[in-house]
């Protein structure tokens, strides 16, 4: 039985990978999971600087999900190297480092930084808030997606992957933007945004008034996304919005996505991941699967 799949040159055990935010460094869920039964370990956002993120209240619950308004909080790309990188490499697994940015100068700064280290990939994560546009997030304008893939394109010396924001009128233009800009592939979708009042405060529950939803809850819109971008590039993929189990993992498969991230469920479940590699092989065997292909796009 065949779980292996590829991604610009660079193959994966199986297609299970965490999502960006939702499992830091691993270094937490190394306690409870080998993580070298993983396809890849997407890490948390890493900037070239530290950054403080948002200020608190910045998490809370939803029906069947989440909102969150960390901010990107992070350590700083020289920590990252000298410490995460150095424990990821000790697992059998990929490593695909998330880079965000203010500005296209402060993206570039950072995949400078961790060109030369071990990370396999690069994964953009383009809804940052882009000052130098008054504030417009990367990701929504596809001028915006096209001109920053381009640039860091030219600078990175892994493939890398453009994380698109669902936060838009039409996903698929936006996936086409960031392959027309050389993307190597997309991933999606990033949390939609959403809003909690605290009805006994009379104001919003989060500091940032609004984050990101995340958690089953999005898992339809998640699905249509990537089934509607998968129809739109000739790149690979990869899914994530709402996945606990194979069964969901399946869904964003079939609908033609060749890699899934599982998020949310890390924190309810830290062996989540590793259920959903099960949950695969599970499946691929009861129904006489020999390889990840037959299932990968085949809804028309």
């Amino acid at each position: 039985m065949n779980t292996e799949v590829s991604i610009a040159g660079i193959t994966f055990k199986n297609p299970v990978m965490t999502a960006s935010g939702t499992f830091g460094s691993g270094m937490e869920y190394g306690e409870f999971i080998d993580l070298s039964a993983l396809g890849g370990v997407v890490t948390k956002g890493v900037s070239a600087t530290p950054w403080e993120g948002n200020p608190t209240p910045r998490v809370c619950e939803t029906p069947s999900g989440m909102l969150n308004a960390i901010g990107l909080q992070n350590p700083g790309a020289e920590l990252f190297i000298k410490r995460d990188l150095p424990f990821l490499r000790q697992y059998d697994t990929r490593v695909i480092v998330n880079v965000c940015g203010h500005t296209e100068e402060e993206y570039v700064d950072a995949i400078e930084l961790l060109n030369d280290t071990s990370a396999d990939m690069f994964e953009i994560n383009i809804s940052c808030p882009n000052v130098k546009e008054g504030g417009i997030a990367f990701g929504t304008n596809a001028k915006s997606v096209e001109s920053i893939t381009k640039r860091l394109k030219a600078v990175s010396k892994k493939p890398v992957i453009m994380k698109l924001s669902p936060n838009v009128t039409d996903i698929a233009e936006m996936a086409r933007a960031a392959e027309s800009g050389g993307a190597d592939a997309v991933s999606l979708i990033n949390t939609l945004m959403g809003m909690k009042i605290d009805i006994e405060k009379r104001k919003p529950f989060l500091a940032n008034r609004t984050g990101g939803l995340s958690g089953p809850a999005i898992r339809p819109v998640a699905v249509n996304m990537v089934y509607r971008t998968a129809k739109a590039v000739k790149i690979p993929v990869i899914g994530m919005g709402g996945i606990t189990s194979g069964e969901d993992a399946l869904e964003f498969l079939m609908a033609g996505a060749t890699c899934v991230c599982v998020g949310t469920a890390n924190f309810r479940e830290p062996y989540s991941t590793i259920r959903t590699v099960v949950g695969i092989e599970k499946y691929m065997r009861n129904h006489e699967i020999e390889d990840i292909h037959e299932l990968i796009g085949c809804v028309d």
